[in-house]
């Protein structure tokens, strides 16, 4: 089943699995990461770092606390994966509303699956590119969140969490347009 089929709880069950192939196939966390300044332990520290604030702010929930990235980048992510994955599983979080003075009111689920789960997944790529690892993302939901994002380029582009858009051949599959458009450079590889 393709990732845009499944509700938010499958879908970050799959897509955080394959995160976390990739931390548990990292062999140097110094190693540097496609995005400008990171490396392969930023792209674990960034994941673990804005979202536990996110969702307390927006909804009171407190998720467990693991070790730091620096301390442990593995435990680090399992820990706020496994938190995240049993918040989902919860059958009351689709009635909870994350409040957000920049998005309103959005059902839990639904803006975990929006902003956390799309992030995780797009970081997959960082991740598994820094290290070395297979990269290969699911074409349909790149090009779903692709068709997503752009109608919205100037909103992300205007909030810096996103780069300069890198130009793509015009016939290059999802996976690269849409790596292209987050300000990725689809050809970068470590030096």
């Amino acid at each position: 089943m393709a990732l845009s089929d499944l509700n938010p709880a499958e879908r970050h069950r799959r897509i955080a699995a394959g995160f976390t192939d990739s931390v548990r196939g990292a062999k140097r966390w110094d190693a540097p990461a496609p995005v400008a300044g990171w490396t392969a332990r930023d792209v674990v520290r960034h994941l673990v770092e804005w979202f536990p604030p996110f969702l307390a702010a927006g909804t009171g929930i407190e998720l467990p606390a693991g070790p730091g990235a620096d301390d442990d980048p593995v435990a680090a992510w399992e820990t706020q994966c496994a938190a995240v994955q049993k918040l989902l599983d919860d059958p009351e979080t689709p009635q909870r509303l994350l409040v957000n003075p920049h998005i309103g009111e959005v059902p839990l689920d639904q803006a975990i699956d929006r902003f956390y789960t799309s992030d995780v997944f797009m970081h997959t790529w960082d991740l598994a590119r820094a290290t070395g690892q297979d990269d290969q993302l699911e074409a349909e939901f790149c090009a779903a969140l692709l068709a997503g994002m752009e109608p919205m380029e100037d909103l992300l582009r205007s909030s810096g969490q996103y780069g300069p858009a890198v130009p793509t051949p015009d016939d290059a599959d999802a996976q690269t347009r849409m790596l292209g458009f987050i300000g990725r450079d689809p050809s970068w590889t470590p030096r």
